[in-house]
Formats: structure tokens, C-alpha cells, sequence
């Protein structure tokens, strides 16, 4: 896949990695989710591959849609 040099994606990717050495295998798709103490929600992906990237990027999506309905109650 082409390096994505965004800090953001450079935290996903380091959280596979580091998640995949824990377990003993390797995680190929990675999407982390955080909230800030004033509200805001984000998320950044991972994919080891392109078509993992783009996976992940969907998944994200919708994982992301989910945590703005659970902020909003």
C-alpha cells in the first residue's frame, strides 16, 4: 500500500503492530476510536494493503457513525 505519512494513521499503525506483537499474530486492519474532553470524536484507520486500507476505512466509517449517536444521548 502507499505510506500514509499522517500522524494519525501513523498511531493505528503502531497500535497493529504493537497489538499483533502482544497476540502473537499480525493484525492487518486497525481502527482507533477517541473522544476529546470537549466532545469531539474522531477516529483513524489502518490496512496493511490498499484493499485492507479501504476496509478498515469503511469499518471506521461506521464505527465512527456509532460513537456520534452514542455522544448525542
Amino acid at each position: 500500500m502507499a505510506w500514509n505519512p499522517s500522524p494519525e494513521v501513523a498511531v493505528a499503525r503502531d497500535a497493529a503492530k504493537r497489538l499483533g506483537d502482544i497476540a502473537g499474530v499480525n493484525v492487518s486492519r486497525c481502527i482507533v476510536t477517541y473522544t476529546t474532553e470537549d466532545g469531539r470524536v474522531g477516529y483513524a484507520s489502518f490496512g496493511a494493503t490498499k484493499a485492507l486500507c479501504d476496509d478498515a476505512k469503511r469499518l471506521g466509517d461506521a464505527i465512527f457513525d456509532l460513537v456520534c449517536e452514542h455522544a448525542e444521548e
